[in-house]
């Protein structure tokens, strides 16, 4: 194997890994915007925990954060809960930090 190989076999890896670490985050910024989310609706215990779970499985069917986005804003909505689409990218943005620094730290 050449230098050449070598070098680009492990840019393909450190791409890889950088993928797999950004969906990790994602999947756990959605999860701790779900429980957020449920708190504001009212919700704690399992039914948070479990609303949470739709949050991230909502963000599974869209590329980026549309899904989850979408899925808090319309259930905001339905409950006449007063928190607007820039609070809620914020939140998104707040949260997003903290789930890559977990991940980065192998929590």
């Amino acid at each position: 194997m050449s230098e050449f190989d070598k070098r680009e076999e492990g840019f393909e890896k450190k791409f890889a890994l950088d993928e797999e670490q950004k969906f990790k985050a994602e999947a756990r910024r959605d999860r701790l915007l779900g429980l957020w989310a449920a708190e504001k609706l009212g919700m704690s215990g399992e039914a948070a925990a479990a609303y949470a779970k739709e949050v991230v499985a909502a963000d599974f069917g869209e590329a980026g954060e549309g899904g989850a986005l979408r899925k808090v804003m319309g259930d905001f909505a339905a409950k006449n809960v007063a928190v607007t689409e820039q609070a809620i990218r914020g939140k998104m943005s707040e949260l997003m930090a903290v789930a890559a620094a977990e991940v980065k730290a192998g929590k």
